[in-house]
């Protein structure tokens, strides 16, 4: 049996029928910034007042896609369960080719799913050419029969019909969404003085100005960090290196927030805080101060990074798509709504999922 993974934290996968093709899949992109925005900012419980709590509150840009939303949602089963979509574009990425219509739509769709306990995360990638059913529109009671990647849902109706679609398939209520700036990534690596990244591979970066990135550790700054895990040509498993330098670098992120270098120091923290609610837009329901008080124990360690199950991909009306293992995944999104990850976790993931270079 083998396995497709997103650093370690992967889900078995069986062999795929004669007629699906495995490919390199393009990865879930830069929506784990937004798992830095919630739970760093949950560390400033411990910190701030309510005055502070507010005031970042408040400059948190806001769009309200639920408003559109009507009969036909999935119910919430489970009290104190939080889902929140993330959803993420990199529109100044090197390698997308000019005109590219996907450049109009979200790279990047993950269900973050944080159980009752408030004590993990679960981050659910779903390949943006994901094949599934799109509604025709967000105020659709039923799924429809439209077929299509999700990430066209975007294109074609923004975060309403993205929303609609990714609860259609996953049968997951959606409680809130968070939209993540990539351009505004730089400045939160920057703010935190940079990090000590593990270098994989002594490479040269593809893309101006060619950086030299050594095998070792080397301190990147913002742009040295964003070019160094956009490189994936350079590694034989090409978009999973760059999916797991990812999350490392998440990973270096979160903990050197949580060190006492910049939560004892004011400016610093402050710096980085503003950083990162510059770079997201949050649903109008969102409030930064009770989502810090459910989630302030989080850290690193105990986020869970996960792919939606899939077989491969296929040829479908002349598009390469993503084929979703329905069984497979089906019982993913069934432990999710009903507030089982910790146990289907434990059936189906690996003891250690913790990203790491090779």
């Amino acid at each position: 049996m083998s396995s497709r993974a997103i650093g370690r934290a992967s889900v078995p996968e069986p062999r795929p029928p004669v007629a699906v093709r495995r490919r390199r899949q393009r990865g879930p992109r830069w929506g784990r910034i937004a798992v830095v925005v919630i739970v760093v900012l949950g560390l400033c419980a411990g910190l701030g007042g309510f005055v502070y709590y507010k005031t970042i509150d408040g400059s948190l840009f806001r769009t309200d896609p639920f408003s559109q939303l009507t009969n036909g949602r999935p119910p919430k089963t489970v009290s104190g369960v939080q889902n929140i979509l993330l959803v993420g574009t990199d529109r100044a990425d090197p390698d997308a080719a000019a005109g590219d219509p996907s450049q109009a739509r979200t790279d990047t769709i993950i269900v973050m799913h944080i159980p009752s306990s408030h004590d993990r995360a679960y981050l659910v990638s779903i390949p943006r050419d994901t094949w599934v059913s799109v509604p025709e529109k967000a105020t659709d009671t039923r799924c429809g029969n439209r077929r299509a990647k999700i990430n066209a849902a975007y294109a074609w109706g923004e975060l309403p019909l993205l929303i609609r679609t990714v609860e259609c398939f996953t049968d997951v209520r959606v409680d809130h969404v968070m939209q993540i700036d990539f351009a505004g990534f730089k400045d939160v690596v920057d703010a935190l003085g940079g990090i000590d990244m593990p270098i994989e591979a002594s490479i040269t970066s593809i893309h101006p100005p060619y950086r030299q990135f050594t095998e070792g550790t080397m301190h990147l700054g913002g742009a040295e960090a964003l070019d160094y895990v956009r490189q994936r040509k350079q590694f034989p498993d090409g978009d999973f290196a760059r999916m797991r330098h990812q999350q490392l670098l998440l990973k270096l992120l979160l903990d050197k927030a949580a060190s006492g270098e910049t939560l004892t120091n004011p400016l610093k923290f402050n710096n980085f805080v503003n950083a990162m609610s510059k770079a997201v837009k949050v649903d109008q329901d969102f409030h930064l101060l009770d989502m810090a008080l459910q989630f302030r124990g989080l850290r690193s360690n105990d986020l869970t990074f996960l792919t939606s199950p899939y077989l491969g991909t296929q040829d479908i009306a002349g598009e390469d798509v993503v084929v979703s293992d329905r069984p497979r995944a089906l019982a993913l999104y069934a432990a999710m709504a009903s507030d089982r990850m910790a146990q289907w976790a434990r059936a189906n993931l690996p003891s250690d999922p913790t990203p790491r270079p090779s």
